[in-house]
């Protein structure tokens, strides 16, 4: 067992991290590009000693932790590409114009520049991508921030082993002492978001756990960001058109996708609505009875799943398609609302529910009984223009991603990707924590006002010495800027 870290430990963590920020803060967008590639590479190099730790701590297979070791590498590249790109700083300069109306205008420019030390709070199911080396991990970075990752006790060899081998590639590469850190143990977390050197966190896991996290950073002394990735039910509504069309891909595919990984994606499709009279039972329940067996990441994951799935099961009104490896429901519109508390409460794991509505304006209802998720799912057909405009905007109020006849799981890594959603699924809906802006949650804008060049940060002088793109006078340019 890995012992959690000693206040000693923590004081160090934090202390370094603290005198880490300004240099780190301060380094050119290439020379920190520089950092990011070199942790990439030092992924790449380590799979194949950290493959096989990670499948012995989460029992996931070995093509699964591979294709995450990829995908968090290549995460880490794109940033690179944009800090040398330039769009990640978001400069905008606004010169000097005495004939404004009404009054003259100053010269302006502003940039985005790091909050300082970022917390991570690693989640389990993703023991790479949403980890050490996950997205949060990645974009602080990027953003100029030290981050401190609070290892998740699903993995704590695993973590220990990714740190220690990003640790020494952002030395040898340069990058300040301090830049990237990691602590164990669940008080010693809280004790670390509580200290006023800490500037934003981000949290993958549950919502008590969220909330009440959410809750000391929000009440400290100083205020800060924390931006949570809480539960998600992900429904995906299906039209009559759609089923007449490809019912049995419809079927086929969605219990594929509420069983990948065993059900242990914060994506899962938790409700699949269909027309009643359907007829589309069998394939479902034999598709999900031919689930094969699969642990689950651990055996307190494994305890949560087997009591959330009896809690369901309990309910009035929900029935029992298909049990084994994945589990199946069903039940109607008119249930889930009668029971809306009781039945759209996240399980996580291998179980989804089948609700059958009867008409139009049941399918409506069952998207309004929603609160916020990250995704919401139509699949429709070209008939179904008009409900689908009707659709839409009920969708897109309660979700962050929505999509049109494919299925939640799987986030691309992107510049035009979100990966958030309004309340429970996030804490803070207008940010994602996947893709390129996911930057912007640990940055904050500064505006220059009639400075002169030489004092100003090497982005926002006149030559433009690195080159990158810069939105001067509305016009995006790479060029030098005439006062």
């Amino acid at each position: 067992m890995t012992p959690d870290t000693t206040p000693a430990e923590l004081e160090q963590a934090l202390a370094d991290a603290a005198s880490a920020a300004p240099a780190l803060g301060a380094s050119e967008p290439a020379v920190r590009a520089g950092w990011i590639r070199a942790v990439a590479d030092a992924l790449d190099a380590a799979a194949d000693e950290l493959v096989p730790v990670a499948m012995r701590e989460s029992s996931l297979p070995e093509a699964r932790l591979r294709g995450e070791v990829a995908r968090s590498s290549g995460q880490l590249r794109m940033f690179a590409d944009v800090l040398d790109e330039g769009s990640l700083l978001e400069v905008v300069i606004d010169t000097a114009d005495p004939d404004a109306k009404p009054v003259p205008r100053p010269d302006l420019r502003r940039v985005l520049v790091p909050l300082g030390p970022v917390l991570v709070f690693a989640a389990s199911n993703f023991p790479f991508a949403f980890s050490v080396c996950g997205g949060d991990t990645a974009s602080a970075l990027a953003a100029g921030c030290p981050v401190i990752v609070k290892a998740h006790p699903g993995h704590p060899e695993l973590s220990v082993r990714t740190a220690e081998v990003m640790i020494e590639a952002l030395r040898t590469a340069g990058a300040p002492a301090g830049t990237l850190g990691l602590i164990q143990g669940f008080d010693v977390g809280v004790t670390a978001l509580k200290d006023p050197r800490i500037t934003a966190a981000g949290f993958t896991g549950s919502v008590p756990a969220g909330k009440a996290l959410h809750e000391i950073a929000v009440t400290r002394t100083e205020p800060i960001p924390f931006y949570g990735e809480l539960g998600s039910l992900n429904p995906v509504f299906v039209t009559q058109a759609a089923v007449d069309a490809r019912g049995k891909d419809i079927a086929t595919g969605y219990v594929g996708s509420f069983t990948l990984g065993v059900g242990q994606f914060c994506t899962k499709p938790g409700l699949l609505f269909l027309p009643a009279g359907h007829g589309l039972q069998e394939q479902l329940a034999a598709a999900t009875g031919g689930v094969a067996e699969a642990k689950m990441l651990n055996d307190r994951i494994q305890e949560g799943f087997t009591s959330g799935l009896d809690r369901l099961q309990k309910v009035e009104g929900i029935r029992v398609w298909s049990s084994g490896a994945a589990t199946l429901l069903q039940t109607t519109v008119t249930e889930l609302v009668a029971r809306r508390d009781e039945i759209l409460e996240e399980c996580f794991g291998p179980v989804s529910i089948v609700v059958e509505y009867d008409g139009v304006d049941e399918l409506k209802a069952a998207v309004e009984a929603f609160d916020g998720n990250l995704t919401a799912t139509l699949h429709a057909e070209d008939a179904d223009t008009e409900l689908a405009g009707e659709l839409f905007p009920l969708l897109t109020a309660r979700a962050g991603r929505v999509l049109w006849n494919g299925w939640p799981t799987g986030v691309a890594v992107s510049w035009a990707q979100h990966h958030g959603g309004p309340f429970p699924s996030t804490v803070g809906s207008i940010h994602t924590s996947v893709g390129v802006t996911a930057a912007r949650r640990f940055q904050r804008p500064v505006a220059y006002h009639d400075a002169p060049d030489a004092v100003l940060p090497a982005v926002l002088k006149d030559s433009n010495p690195a080159g990158i793109s810069r939105r001067v006078n509305g016009t995006v340019t790479t060029g030098e800027v005439s006062r």
